[in-house]
């Protein structure tokens, strides 16, 4: 390697050929070979193979280690669970599968990498260099992985080396080689050889000699593979290699859907949503329409779906469900579907909350016919809560607090005791916000306070109730809540974030600074982390680092207010009147709300002498909820405009709002002086 070593991209040609190139490379050692084909073993082939690597030594040597990142581990690397305890068991992961309703987030994919990352990083036996395979085949979560590790390590601390079939996203950051077409190796056995390879080898010629064969003899070699894939005992081949071998073996609809869907429970389950929506596409290949299977699958992939954002391929789910299916539950759930497709698109112009609405109300009017009163509590209450996000959505907080009411009562009334607790939870949990929403701070306490007794490990409750504790003027409570969260989940930057906020309501700018460090070390993308930093680091006077995050985070957005407003700052104080003005218009012209865009541009106004602009400006800063500095700057201005009454009532509300400032009461008692000295006009 060079003195400057960087990740490397190998690409085109035959993976004979990119193999070829890796073995010329000088990596440094050790280097680990892995692939990432996601026949072989699913979501994290890569990434799982990387863990089995290094799990056990640290296990021996630093078990602290692993325990700091069981849960990543045991998420990417479920051949692992066997060996590392479970230190936290979410409700979730104790309770019958129909009881499971909730599909973790697309993001909790990137705390996992970030957390493997970091176990990477800690566990001692970090290697020199680590060679991917087969990274265009790879399943998403294994290429999000791969770009954390590029960016959050120093390739001269680990060397990244992509081996794929396409070029690199224009984000890498390294050393790109092509590979140039090679010829094909031993032309002997390639059916078998392409069966052996679990359809992974890219020989043309292995694919051809495969599909030559008769439809028995293919299914033999698939049934055959299975079996030896199933006698190893690891649980991470039935996410991959064997549900693809069922599939094409000798009896694709019974032992062939079985399998995709025990790996598709798995993938739901765990949030692993490109998988879950390719295998639960492919068990409805092989499912009788109308059949109780078939619905799992078709709900499992509308699901999947619209928690990537694909929301028009889950409508026609929906849509082909209504029309294969007389059962009600099934119509019932399809139209719940439908109506949160409308009501949670992630492109809120493509919101429908009408029709969202004409979709609730007939999934209400199923579900409550139903005859069973336990499953038409549960289906209903659903339903109701999902009418309540619509009502939310609309502004209507008070409706939508009605319905969760009345959902919680079906629960408690016809739900058998101790049966769908996670119903339960999102129930109180919802109502927790509504309640906040209106200002009902104890009782929304109250309802966080029960979600997290019947959920305690569940990291997202604390830190809902830490933000509800910081508005009730209890920062060290939050703060507790907070921590607690981060302790319960992979790198979580949200937690991080709230962290950030509640240090800087208490003065601890190093500490904010960490955290909002810490945020966009795991999220480089994260906006807001960037302004809040941003603002920090301007009140610090690191203005060249203020002025870096404000480049980045215009990068992200343009034209965002608040970091146009940040600009504006810098510029001023960089002695560039003109390009401030700039700023501070620009910023003001997308949010005319924005106080502190006001406040900022009467100060650079004020400096250069334009005492009436100041006042103008810092008088519509306060009818937007100026705080005692805003007061008090309006105050400097009027008197400087000899309108001592009316800066002496500034004064006074600034006083009011922060009654240990110095300033303000040296400026209090000065203005007094002068304006009893001599009188003065408003």
């Amino acid at each position: 390697m060079s003195d400057h070593p960087e990740h490397i991209w190998i690409h085109g040609g035959s993976s004979g050929a990119r193999r070829a190139l890796v073995a010329g490379l000088d990596l440094p050692i050790p280097a680990f070979v892995f692939d990432a084909h996601r026949r072989r073993r699913g979501p994290y082939t890569f990434g799982g193979s990387l863990l089995r690597a290094l799990v056990p030594p640290c296990a021996e040597r630093a078990p602290g280690v692993v325990a700091a990142h069981e849960i990543e581990i045991r998420a990417a690397a479920v051949d692992l669970r066997a060996r590392v305890a479970a230190r936290h068991r979410p409700l979730s992961s104790v309770l019958p599968e129909d009881e499971r309703i909730l599909v973790p987030g697309a993001r909790r994919t990137s705390r996992i990498a970030n957390g493997i990352a970091e176990f990477v990083r800690d566990c001692g036996t970090c290697p020199g260099s680590v060679v991917v395979g087969d990274v265009h085949e790879a399943d998403p979560t294994d290429r999000e992985l791969l770009a954390t590790l590029v960016r959050r390590f120093d390739p001269r601390r680990l060397t990244i080396v992509a081996c794929s079939g396409e070029p690199p996203p224009e984000s890498f950051k390294g050393h790109r080689i092509t590979a140039e077409s090679s010829p094909w190796g031993d032309p002997e056995d390639l059916a078998e050889r392409y069966v052996t390879s679990d359809g992974t080898l890219d020989d043309p010629r292995a694919a051809a000699a495969y599909h030559a064969l008769p439809a028995a003899e293919r299914a033999r070699l698939h049934d055959r593979r299975a079996d030896e894939l199933a006698a190893t005992g690891d649980p991470s081949w039935a996410l991959g290699a064997i549900p693809y071998h069922r599939e094409h073996g000798g009896d694709p609809c019974g032992a062939g859907a079985e399998a995709v869907l025990a790996a598709l429970t798995h993938c739901v389950a765990e949030g692993f949503l490109d998988a879950a929506a390719d295998l639960a596409r492919r068990g409805l290949r092989l499912s009788e329409p109308g059949t109780a299977r078939w619905w799992t699958f078709t709900q499992s992939a509308a699901t999947a779906l619209a928690g990537l954002g694909r929301t028009d391929e889950a409508r026609e789910l929906y849509d082909a469900a209504r029309g294969a299916s007389v059962d009600p539950e099934v119509h019932s759930a399809a139209a719940y579907g439908t109506a949160m497709l409308d009501a949670r698109h992630p492109d809120p112009d493509r919101r429908d909350l009408g029709r969202a609405e004409r979709w609730i109300n007939e999934a209400v009017a199923i579900s409550s016919l139903l005859p069973d009163p336990a499953v038409r509590a549960f289906k209903l209450g659903f339903d109701l809560n999902g009418k309540a996000l619509i009502e939310a959505r609309r502004g209507d907080s008070g409706a939508a607090l009605a319905l969760v009411d009345e959902a919680i009562g079906l629960a408690e009334r016809d739900l058998p005791a101790g049966r769908h607790l996670i119903h339960r939870v999102v129930l109180r949990g919802n109502r927790a916000q509504l309640l906040g929403g209106l200002g009902r701070r104890a009782e929304a306490l109250a309802e966080l306070d029960a979600a997290i007794g019947i959920d305690p490990d569940h990291p997202d409750h604390y830190l809902d109730r830490g933000t509800l504790l910081f508005r009730m003027g209890r920062p060290d409570a939050a703060l507790a809540d907070v921590e607690t969260a981060l302790r319960l989940s992979p790198p979580l930057p949200e937690a991080y974030y709230n962290r950030a906020q509640l240090l800087l309501a208490l003065d601890d700018l190093p500490g904010a600074r960490a955290d909002l460090d810490r945020v966009l070390e795991l999220d480089p993308g994260w906006l807001d982390a960037y302004v809040n930093r941003a603002g920090l680091l301007l009140e610090l006077g690191l203005d060249d680092k203020a002025r870096a995050d404000v480049e980045a985070g215009l990068a992200l957005a343009p034209g965002d207010p608040h970091l146009r407003c940040i600009l504006g700052q810098l510029e001023a104080a960089a002695g560039r009147p003109c390009q401030a003005e700039e700023a501070f218009v620009a910023a003001l012209e997308t949010a005319p709300g924005l106080a502190q865009a006001w406040a900022s541009r009467a100060s650079l106004r004020y400096g250069q002498g334009d005492l009436e602009g100041a006042v103008t400006d810092l008088t519509r800063a306060v009818e937007l909820g100026g705080d005692a500095a805003v007061h008090f700057n309006r105050a400097m201005a009027l008197r400087d405009l000899g309108r001592l009454d009316r800066a002496l009532d500034d004064l006074l509300r600034a006083q009011a709002l922060d009654p240990a400032d110095p300033d303000i009461a040296r400026a209090l008692a000065e203005v007094r002086d002068a304006a009893g000295d001599s009188g003065s006009a408003r």
